[in-house]
């Protein structure tokens, strides 16, 4: 009788410890695709990358139509007898980054353990330094002024739109940090594709 309550508690035991040892080695639920996107959302707009710029830019308008005969010759001699223009050496800072309000569960896709991700394209957005801008030999008004830093942020924004080797130094960084939250979160690869296939339909 003793044996046989020594051999029942026993195998209760090994059956407790299996069943410990299986919630203990069972891995945690991963999010779902729209829990994974809500997740990356989190952070909002993820700055990837800033870089400051520099360039000295020249300005000379050319004269504007006024929409009647004597405005347009009045516009002219302003040109004839002060010839507008204007030297600057402008300051700005790049913003590239990625708009993560555009990721929803469509550019999410998770198989297993593996999350595959297609971000939205790096955006680029410039912000001058006016306080640093240095206005060289100018004798332009403040509109037109206004006008010449307008023309050099367009000018910034698209020589670093063009900057191949800078949107791919963002996006890896943007990469890097997503990489890193969704690991925390349990995944066991992250993969970033350009776009994800579409869904087969059901039959």
């Amino acid at each position: 009788m003793r044996r046989l309550l020594a051999l029942l508690v026993l195998g209760l035991a090994a059956g407790a410890g299996l069943g410990l040892a299986l919630r203990l080695g069972r891995a945690p639920a991963l999010p779902d695709p729209p829990a994974v996107a809500t997740r990356i959302r989190e952070v909002a707009r993820l700055e990837a990358l800033d870089v400051t710029l520099y360039k000295k830019v020249a300005f000379s308008p050319e004269p504007a139509e006024a929409g009647s005969l004597w405005g347009d010759v009045a516009g002219w001699l302003r040109h004839v007898f002060r010839t507008p223009h204007g030297k600057a050496i402008v300051f700005a800072d790049a913003h590239l980054g990625l708009d993560l309000a555009r990721l929803d569960a469509s550019r999410v896709r998770v198989t297993g353990r593996t999350a595959e991700i297609a971000l939205p394209p790096v955006e680029v957005r410039i912000a001058l330094r006016p306080g640093e801008t240095e206005v060289i030999g100018s004798n332009l008004d403040s509109a037109e002024t206004a006008r010449l830093l307008e023309l050099a942020r367009a000018a910034f924004e698209r020589e670093v739109q063009a900057d191949a080797a800078l949107r791919a130094r963002a996006r890896a960084s943007a990469e890097r940090a997503i990489r890193g939250l969704l690991l925390g979160l349990g995944f066991a690869e992250v993969r970033f594709v350009d776009a994800l296939p579409a869904a087969a339909p059901s039959s």
